[in-house]
């Protein structure tokens, strides 16, 4: 048997999130059933993120356990022959027998977009509209309070189905590129829909309805209720899964 490793990237849009639900068309099912006609096996992967319904990814990693006898470097090529398109395979390699996606990842890193000024029909799928946002600066100053380790009840889902609810954020900035507004988060993990929610919640103090100190307190109340609104979820996107020994890659 080997372990696997492998890169993935997809468009959200038409998957009810990663993890498998019965009846409905998600990125693991599609995956599992590339892997299991190429390998003529059955197949279970591990993802490091489960991302939820709508949400893309260009750097999410699985893991899975295989007696297939396919070179790995052609197991890329074989799978992205195969529809569903909307997700393929970036690279894979063998890893070591004990690998596992989700346990052994030091961080994630995601990327939340916002488009502003006149809304694209090219950019849908991947951006957020949000035409008038000018005042970064106090997003700036918002974002700096949920760096560092905290408990991110707050900006968790509510009935999210994990007791341990502290993280740490080791980055987050926003970038702008022309008309696109981007969040650039990494951590050492994430709560279900906690980017989204920071995002809401940030929108809010460009808009000047809470302030920037205000994040402190959301923060110390430990009660979803005190954040804002869930961002959309076609905005964001998972960028890169980091592991030790990857070095620079």
């Amino acid at each position: 048997m080997r372990t696997i490793r492998a890169v993935l990237q997809y468009d959200g849009t038409d998957f009810h999130g990663f993890q498998v639900q019965p009846g409905l068309p998600t990125v693991q099912a599609a995956v599992e059933s590339k892997l299991e006609r190429v390998l003529q096996e059955p197949v279970r992967i591990v993802g490091a993120g489960r991302t939820d319904a709508g949400v893309h990814a260009t750097g999410q990693v699985v893991s899975f356990r295989t007696g297939g006898r396919i070179p790995v470097e052609k197991l890329a090529v074989a799978m992205n022959s195969m529809p569903p398109y909307s997700v393929v395979v970036k690279r894979a390699e063998e890893a070591p027998d004990d690998f596992h996606a989700r346990f052994h990842a030091r961080s994630r890193s995601y990327q939340y977009v916002l488009l502003r000024g006149t809304p694209s029909p090219f950019l849908r799928r991947y951006t957020t509209w949000a035409p008038e946002v000018r005042r970064v600066d106090r997003m700036e100053a918002g974002l700096r309070y949920l760096t560092g380790r905290h408990d991110f009840t707050s900006f968790c889902a509510a009935g999210a189905e994990v007791e341990q609810k502290v993280r740490t954020v080791l980055v987050a900035r926003w970038v702008e590129r022309g008309r696109l507004l981007l969040l650039r988060i990494t951590a050492d993990g994430f709560l279900q829909q906690m980017v989204r929610t920071i995002v809401g919640t940030l929108l809010e103090v460009e808009r000047g309805k809470r302030e920037p100190e205000e994040i402190a307190a959301i923060l110390d109340g430990q009660d979803r209720r005190l954040a804002g609104p869930t961002a959309p979820a076609h905005g964001l996107c998972l960028t890169r899964v980091t592991y030790d020994g990857d070095g620079s890659r």
